[in-house]
């Protein structure tokens, strides 16, 4: 695979989002969150950054496997077996309440070769810096919906009755669910589990 070409790709993606304007290396590293330094090291070596290019994608509705490998959504779309399945909602925001919503419905399909990403993942946006700096305002999140064992804690999606957020989450001896933010600037919020859907384990971040 041809770096360069790889790269001339992306350059032409954000040039039509910029107006058709000259795009530089600095843009394409800022636009898949590197530096120039080490998308220059990327580039000697001839090494494609993968995680860095699909979430790119992700956040742009585009089918990486086009990107990278000039297939089309049609040949994917059979040949399913090879690839992950990632559901992106569009519509639906963490942390920016406004009542329970519906994960089974209004996402578009994106198709990632399991090389990269290697489990079928749901992905929203997020709004608000609550989780800031872990998780910064207007990142993408992926959550493995399969995975809602917050024994072990971690950081999860979780459908409440005030809306949907992305909470670090803490089981208390007494079974309820703490929810905690990283910005110390929010208080930590107590719940009962039954005032609580936990929909997912987060497992991959694009700011």
């Amino acid at each position: 695979m041809n770096f360069e070409k790889v790269i001339e790709k992306i350059k032409d993606i954000i040039s039509q989002e910029i107006g058709n304007k000259k795009v530089l290396n600095k843009d394409v590293a800022k636009a898949l969150g590197i530096t120039p330094e080490h998308l220059s090291i990327l580039k000697k070596r001839n090494k494609i950054p993968y995680e860095e290019i699909a979430y790119f994608c992700a956040k742009r509705k585009i089918s990486i496997n086009w990107l990278l490998f000039d297939q089309d959504i049609e040949t994917i779309a059979n040949e399913t077996e090879k690839f992950s399945q990632i559901r992106y909602f569009k519509d639906i925001n963490a942390s920016a309440g406004g009542g329970a919503i519906n994960f089974d419905e209004g996402y578009e399909i994106l198709y990632i070769d399991k090389r990269i990403i290697d489990k079928n993942l749901d992905a929203i946006n997020v709004i608000g810096d609550s989780m800031e700096p872990t998780i910064k305002d207007g990142s993408i999140i992926f959550i493995d919906r399969n995975d809602k064992n917050i024994r072990n804690g971690g950081i999860f999606v979780v459908n409440t009755n005030a809306g949907v957020f992305v909470k670090r989450v803490n089981l208390k001896s007494s079974g309820e669910i703490e929810l905690i933010s990283d910005n110390k600037a929010y208080p930590s919020e107590t719940i009962k589990p039954n005032e609580v859907e936990i929909v997912g384990r987060v497992v991959k971040i694009f700011s």
